[in-house]
């Protein structure tokens, strides 16, 4: 066992195990940090404590509520793989190519992440709307209309959703060592086979957990959907979007919706508990 002394600290080491003595908290932090604590609990405490458990399994079978949960979670699974299929290449190329402008790319495609979404649903009316960019040669060429549609809820949560699942592929491919990959390109596999037999494999789990993240923020998405797919019950209405409708007519309604997004953000946030853990260590 040996000790260490790094200004204050004591850190034992026994074997591969390493146990740190924890250090006395200055006052002038320790009361910030319990009040920032508390204000981000108390709103969470609050809708535990509120909550309906008595009629929470009759509203949660309601056929409002069903329509606009089985529509989330079948447009958030949509959005997701849309972004697995488009945001995995997108990564791939951020990382591991060296062209110009690249940085500017990144930021363009980071640029969801801090945008309004609100604003990220009139970008998307003005670019794939019925008189939009790009939407006017969709409907008069193959008569396809997105706003105000099942596919626009899809568009809109892959939009803001995607960035997490770049963000997370495009870190894992760079602390993956290219020289698998490079290994396999001089043994005869192209680099389409290389991505796929070496690569892919190598940054599963980083793709796993960008995937989880662009659910979940696909999930709980907002003023891009309701912006650029509107609020239709059945049609386009997500879970969000009803929690903001039966808000001003059934709170309870909306009190059981805000509880599955709270079980989901949690469930999310264990099945990533590994990376947080690995990240911070």
């Amino acid at each position: 066992m040996t000790t260490t002394h790094d200004t204050g600290a004591v850190t034992l080491e026994n074997g591969p195990r390493r146990r740190r003595v924890p250090r006395s908290v200055p006052l002038p932090l320790l009361v910030p940090a319990l009040v920032g604590l508390a204000f981000l609990l108390l709103p969470l405490l609050a809708l535990l404590i509120r909550a309906p458990w008595r009629s929470l399994p009759d509203q949660l079978t309601s056929p409002e509520v069903w329509q606009a949960l089985q529509l989330s979670l079948i447009s958030a699974t949509a959005a997701t793989a849309v972004s697995l299929v488009l945001g995995v290449p997108l990564a791939w190329l951020l990382a591991r190519t060296d062209f110009p402008g690249r940085r500017l790319v990144r930021a363009l495609v980071t640029l969801p992440l801090v945008l309004p979404p609100v604003v990220g649903g009139v970008a998307l009316l003005l670019a794939l709307g019925r008189n939009g960019v790009v939407g006017q040669w969709l409907d008069s060429w193959f008569g396809i209309t997105l706003p105000f549609t099942t596919a626009g809820v899809v568009v809109a949560e892959a939009f803001v959703a995607m960035p997490f699942l770049v963000i997370s592929v495009e870190g894992t491919l760079r602390a993956a060592d290219p020289r698998y990959e490079e290994a396999a390109t001089t043994l005869g596999a192209s680099r389409f086979t290389a991505f796929r037999r070496v690569t892919l494999p190598l940054i599963a789990p980083g793709i796993a957990a960008g995937a989880v993240l662009a659910w979940a923020r696909a999930l709980g998405e907002f003023g891009a959907t309701i912006t650029f797919a509107g609020n239709f019950p059945g049609r386009t209405q997500t879970m969000p979007l009803a929690v903001y409708l039966a808000l001003q007519n059934d709170p309870a309604a909306a009190i059981a919706l805000s509880l599955v997004l709270l079980a989901v953000s949690i469930a999310v946030l264990a099945g990533l508990r590994d990376r947080w853990t690995a990240a911070s260590s």
